[in-house]
């Protein structure tokens, strides 16, 4: 039996600071969210994985596993049964990712433009190349989110992708996958820009993931791009984009099979409504988001994408951006404790985010102290570094300032934020 060690999956474990005896742990939590019945495994179990003699876990061991690490199993360095073991890319922030991209793109370009030489035959093997790739980009959103190197490698891969198109012959299949590859990757830079509030250029990659999205046929991917288009507008002030473009996703047929991407597209419908400050039109879209998110099949196949990030928590966390826009802050707070108690152990940049907006919830309750101790919980790396979290930030200390001055809460804030500025 081949048992080529499954290096993925170590280095995700290293980055993330598992053992092998830590990771079965929250696996078999995992197990029991899905089943409702306790996961028997154990670090011998992990360790089996890591040394490639098992090489591809049960169906409901795979996702539980998906579940904790927001990963695909492949994406994990897993081999489905038939196909021949490789050594994926570790899922962790390659500093020398974007070397390798923009390799891959001079390779691509000179194999077309190569003279006298047959074309190559493009097959799913460099769809899956790309998709390994696309897990990487979606781990990296979740730990650091918003950052213009995100958004850069997640363009090249675009462009990677679309370099593929012209460098050999291919089926109809894989070529639309590989335009759904570009528009996914395309989508991912539109996201890193929104989150990172350079909304001219999250718009620029729009238009362009838009296009790649309709060559594609892709629904789950066009999906993701209307979806963040609503997002986008609701931060940028404009409901009635806000709302219109979410109206698209919304309408896309696969919301009528999948009750996992109708609760998504209706938790985000609250958010918007939120922000509009249409309170009865809120509780009735979290209500439904609730009801689909209770339907939805744990084990239907879904995009890495979605699979990643929507869960409980995340349907928590819109209500409470949405409950924080309409002045309801006791309700805001309750949602904020219960997303933060169910986030996945990854999820750092959501993490920053609920941490943030419970901190102004209890501020805007008079809870000066509790604000502040909640406050301080944000890592000085998403405090300085994500846009959204650092105005987020500035907007309570400001807030805070008016509300409790000259208190010595103030001053505790005053100097947890120098020290925040002289550790960036």
């Amino acid at each position: 039996m081949d048992t080529t060690r499954n290096t993925a999956l170590q280095a995700w474990m290293d980055e993330h600071g598992y053992s092998s005896n830590s990771l079965a742990e929250a696996v078999n939590r995992a197990l029991e969210r899905l089943t409702g019945r306790p996961g028997g495994l154990d670090g011998s179990s992990v360790r089996a994985w890591k040394a490639g003699r098992v090489r591809w876990p049960k169906s409901a061991t795979r996702k539980a596993l998906e579940n904790v690490t927001g990963l695909s199993a492949t994406a994990l360095g897993f081999v489905p049964r038939g196909r021949t073991p490789s050594t994926p890319a570790p899922p962790q922030e390659d500093p020398d990712m974007k070397r390798r991209t923009l390799g891959g793109i001079a390779v691509a370009a000179a194999v077309a433009a190569a003279p006298g030489t047959a074309p190559r035959r493009i097959g799913m093997s460099d769809v899956d190349r790309l998709q390994s790739r696309f897990a990487e980009i979606i781990a990296s959103d979740h730990r650091h989110g918003g950052q213009l190197g995100i958004e850069q490698r997640a363009a090249a891969l675009a462009d990677e992708a679309l370099n593929l198109q012209n460098s050999g012959s291919a089926t109809q299949r894989v070529r639309s996958r590989l335009y759904a590859c570009a528009a996914g990757f395309r989508s991912s830079a539109m996201w890193a820009a929104i989150d990172g509030r350079r909304y001219d250029d999250a718009q620029r990659h729009m238009r362009e993931a838009q296009a790649l999205a309709e060559m594609s046929g892709d629904q789950a991917i066009k999906f993701r791009i209307w979806s963040h288009a609503g997002t986008m507008y609701r931060h940028l002030g404009r409901p009635g984009d806000a709302l219109a473009a979410n109206d698209v996703a919304r309408s896309l047929h696969l919301t009528r099979r999948d009750p996992l991407f109708a609760s998504l597209g209706l938790a985000r419908q609250g958010a918007i409504r939120g922000a509009a400050q249409d309170r009865t039109s809120t509780r009735r879209a979290f209500g439904q988001a609730q009801d689909a998110l209770d339907r939805a099949d744990p084990e239907a196949p879904r995009p890495v994408w979605l699979t990643a990030f929507y869960d409980q928590a995340e349907l928590h966390s819109l209500a409470l951006s949405a409950h924080l826009a309409l002045g309801e802050y006791p309700t805001a707070e309750a949602h904020a404790h219960q997303c933060l108690s169910a986030l996945r152990p990854y999820m750092a940049r959501s993490r920053a985010i609920a941490t943030t907006r419970l901190a102004h919830a209890q501020l805007a309750q008079g809870d000066a102290e509790a604000a502040v101790a909640s406050a301080m919980k944000v890592p000085s790396s998403a405090a300085t570094q994500h846009a959204r979290v650092s105005r987020m930030l500035q907007e309570f200390g400001a807030a805070l300032r008016a509300t409790a001055h000259g208190s010595s809460t103030v001053q505790t804030w005053t100097e947890h934020t120098a020290a925040w500025r002289t550790s960036a």
